[in-house]
């Protein structure tokens, strides 16, 4: 069990496990699992951590068939700038390591936007905290879990 499963188990959200064989030369981590899940890109989303210009770290949860645009993630969160967090800022305080980082039951809350994309599914996919480990839940079930508020932040 990864911190993820076991914070959906405690607030009884329903959810289902998706495993797979992770490739470890594999660097486009949600890419593979969208592949080897024979899941559509657009449903399955990337956790990326970004850091503000007063050094705070937020969430972003965009799906694997874009990229964050970190200027509308800026706005989103009400900064002026932002940069891709230090992998090993994200590690530390996420408690996951890249590749397999969740947006749930990570060790240091953080604030999190999750692309408005993701409200057209009925469900959406997001990492378990573990390489070759998805989640699938409701949008609105993961909003809830995490915190978050849904933002235009890809392209």
């Amino acid at each position: 069990m990864t911190p993820a499963i076991n914070c959906l188990k405690k607030a009884k959200i329903q959810y289902q496990i998706h495993q797979y064989d992770h490739d470890p030369a594999s660097k486009a981590y949600g890419e593979e699992a969208a592949e080897k899940l024979n899941i559509p890109f657009d449903q399955i989303f990337k956790t990326l951590v970004v850091s503000t210009n007063d050094k705070d770290l937020s969430v972003a949860v965009v799906p694997v068939s874009k990229q964050l645009d970190l200027k509308l993630f800026a706005k989103a969160i009400g900064s002026k700038k932002v940069k891709m967090a230090d992998k090993n800022d994200v590690e530390r305080t996420t408690g996951y390591v890249l590749g397999g980082v969740s947006p749930i039951g990570q060790k240091k809350k953080l604030s999190t936007i999750i692309d408005s994309s993701a409200s057209r599914f009925d469900t959406v996919y997001v990492s378990a905290g573990h390489r070759g480990l998805q989640i699938e839940l409701s949008p609105k079930d993961l909003s809830l879990q995490t915190k978050a508020t849904y933002y235009e932040i890809s392209k």
